[in-house]
């Protein structure tokens, strides 16, 4: 009897650990980034026209929501032919700049990567390559064709390859290989980012792999 209880408890308590920990981890993430922007936001607000001088207690999510209406009110105002016009104008004075201009320009193409329709499709594209040497495989990412002068200096054309991190994706490497020395994965970039962050432990669902020769 013994022998049957202590498995299924065990068995019981790290199933419970595995399925709990993780949303809990999550809740606790967003919690913590809802809390400090919300916070820092409403701090910003002059005395007269925050709500919580007069009510005497705090309304939470009050900065998440004039933040967002804030991007809204930007978008909105961009959308025209005028919102146009000051916003290339505020940009030209920005990347005349010195020291100001490479931070803007440099934060403005990571954006535009990761929230643009057009150049994220570069973006999204799994491959394998073997990195750190030959033999060793990992899962990177698609960035782009690799600029006209690195090209010119290496007198040969290269692609822009992301090489993410585990189990931290946000950071890695920027490596330029030939095309021949790539591999292009039949993957959404979800899945890639499911293995990365699993430490390979999640597979992406996707085809089997080839049998082994005997």
């Amino acid at each position: 009897m013994k022998k049957l209880i202590k498995p299924t408890l065990k068995t019981y308590f790290f199933t419970g650990i595995l399925v709990s920990v993780p949303v809990a981890m999550t809740f606790y993430v967003i919690f913590i980034l809802f809390d400090y922007i919300d916070s820092r936001v409403t701090e910003l607000l002059p005395a007269q026209y925050n709500p919580e001088t007069y009510l005497h207690y705090s309304l939470p999510g009050l900065g998440i929501l004039i933040l967002a209406g804030f991007f809204l009110l930007v978008g909105f105002l961009t959308a025209n032919f005028v919102g146009r016009a000051l916003v290339r104008v505020g940009q030209s004075l920005m990347e005349h700049v010195p020291v100001v201009s490479g931070l803007y320009n440099a934060l403005r193409k990571i954006f535009e990567t990761f929230l643009g329709d057009g150049t994220a499709k570069a973006f999204r594209q799994p491959v394998l390559i073997q990195y750190p040497r030959k033999g060793l495989w990992t899962i990177a990412f698609l960035t782009g064709p690799a600029d006209a002068v690195v090209q010119a200096a290496a007198k040969r054309d290269l692609i822009g390859i992301f090489v993410p991190t585990t189990p931290n994706p946000t950071s890695g490497f920027l490596l330029y290989m030939p095309a021949r020395d790539i591999v292009r994965l039949d993957m959404s970039v979800e899945d890639a980012l499911k293995i990365i962050l699993s430490m390979g432990i999640i597979a992406s669902g996707g085809a089997k792999p080839p049998a082994r020769r005997k």
